[in-house]
């Protein structure tokens, strides 16, 4: 019965092992799939750069800019982040401090008014017990009550100097935090100057851009060219994204009508609505909002691309299976990267005014694979409805 104990205990043992080692494997495999994905799509992305490039010199430069510009904001918004993280630490340091200096004092007191009455009762406080008492009993009591008296004043002593220790501590902690608020104040006027340089260099692209446009009157033919851009784009991720479908119990399709607007806005530009000369209209929404204000996944999916397109500047296009897509443009920074997955109300970006734009937006567009759907028919809720 033992020896069967033992087999069944060993066969348990090896084919847990050998679960865990098929699903490590199975993890590197969908790791691996992932990074070749990401791998195709930059090459998509660097063939479309080379296109715009080739097409329009101010543009590559415009993405630069921008792209520089999000790196910059990013990395002011971790500057602040750890600047506040600082000051609260600092000033729970400063309660600590000012709670143990509280204790310190009141501890100091007591062992003063202690040495004061020692001092007053003489230096030979065991002697004179020992002469003044006759009844060894009480003799012995005393003696007793004299020693927990003396251990008290010991212990007092210890207790004020290890106070004294983390008093010294507390300083040097809060010095510390100080210091590194200073520092993170420095970088963060480094930071904020570099910003501005990187903005007015971008707003010299975009002057030179419109000039060129306007003498040139190639405005519908720039728009028209983006959106052939946009069209390949998402045309060819639907080939690469093809060999790995989104499969979900709850489709997208059955949400039509329910869905949630990726960010609090007014509206600028309606789905159909003329743009250019009314040559060309409106594939989506545009929704004016805050800088810096999150942008929202509408639904369950994968990020397909995540990364800066002419026209739209720092572009999200989500994956929601079906050939359903969700794209958020005109962003500040991006927050997700392609192969990520993604909740409905789970932050992907914030509102910018890349791609461009004179004024901070969102630009909202919904498609089944190349042709774009109005919004309107599908998303009804404001965010926190």
């Amino acid at each position: 019965m033992k020896a069967l104990r033992a087999l069944l205990f060993v066969t348990l043992l090896a084919t847990s092992a050998q679960a865990q080692e098929t699903g490590g494997e199975l993890a590197k495999i969908k790791e691996q799939e992932l990074e070749e994905v990401r791998e195709r799509i930059s090459d998509l992305k660097q063939s479309m750069d080379k296109s715009a490039a080739a097409r329009d010199r101010l543009t590559g430069e415009l993405q630069e800019a921008e792209i520089d510009i999000a790196e910059k904001r990013a990395r002011l918004k971790d500057l602040e982040r750890e600047r506040d993280f600082a000051t609260r630490r600092k000033a729970e340091l400063d309660a600590q401090l000012a709670d143990r200096e509280s204790e310190l004092d009141e501890e100091s007191g007591q062992l003063a008014e202690q040495v004061r009455a020692a001092y007053m009762s003489g230096s030979q406080e065991r002697m004179k017990l020992l002469l003044n008492q006759r009844d060894p009993a009480t003799l012995g009591r005393l003696m007793a009550y004299y020693g927990y008296l003396n251990d008290y004043r010991g212990a007092n002593i210890e207790s004020v100097t290890a106070a004294i220790r983390e008093l010294a501590q507390l300083r040097s902690e809060v010095a510390a935090e100080e210091a590194r608020i200073a520092e993170l104040a420095r970088q963060r006027y480094a930071e904020l100057t570099r910003l501005n340089e990187a903005q007015d260099r971008r707003q010299q692209l975009l002057a030179g851009l419109r000039e060129r446009l306007a003498d040139e009157g190639r405005e519908v033919e720039r728009l028209a060219a983006q959106e052939k851009d946009l069209t390949r784009l998402i045309a060819e991720l639907t080939t690469i994204l093809s060999d790995y479908p989104i499969n979900s119990e709850d489709p997208f399709r059955e949400h039509k009508g329910r869905l949630t607007w990726p960010v609090a806005g007014t509206l600028l530009h309606d789905f159909g609505q003329p743009r250019a000369s009314n040559q060309l209209k409106w594939n989506g929404v545009v929704l004016a909002a805050p800088r810096g204000r999150e942008v929202r996944s509408v639904y369950h999916g994968r990020v397909a691309f995540a990364d800066w397109l002419a026209g739209l500047g720092l572009l999200v296009i989500v994956d929601h299976g079906e050939g359903y897509m969700t794209l958020y443009g005109y962003n500040e920074t991006i927050l997700k990267n392609a192969g990520d997955w993604v909740a409905p109300g789970d932050v992907i970006a914030t509102v910018g005014e890349s791609g461009g734009r004179s004024q901070s937006s969102l630009y909202f567009e919904l498609r089944r694979g190349t042709q774009p759907l109005n919004p309107r028919d599908w998303v009804t809720r404001r965010p926190g409805q």
